[in-house]
């Protein structure tokens, strides 16, 4: 049974977009070597910045559930990490907005 406790709050936001991200990856490649994708007309880092938006975005799930339980701490905890994960993708890419 899930507890409502902080750090596995943390646990949680950590891993849902870090195992998100691989499998959308995953299945962004499969779809790639089947010729289902093109990367015409995009920049050239539009797929890793995509997914990895997808991936932060993911954590809403948890973050739902939890609220719907009443787990506060736990949701802190979510919230936290996904606070973290969206501030390290503005800075890893945050000089290609505007370019």
């Amino acid at each position: 049974m899930i507890q409502n406790k902080l750090w596995i709050g943390l646990l949680i936001g950590l891993l849902v977009p870090f195992v998100g991200y691989a499998l959308l990856l995953t299945i962004y490649d499969q779809f790639d070597a089947m010729g289902w994708t093109s990367s015409i007309g995009f920049s050239a880092n539009f797929r890793v910045r995509t997914l990895g938006v997808i991936a932060i975005c993911l954590n809403l799930i948890p973050l739902n559930l939890f609220q719907r339980r009443r787990f506060g701490e736990a949701v802190r905890g979510i919230a936290v990490m996904t606070v973290i994960y969206a501030i390290a993708w503005v800075i890893y890419f945050g000089n290609t907005f505007f370019k």
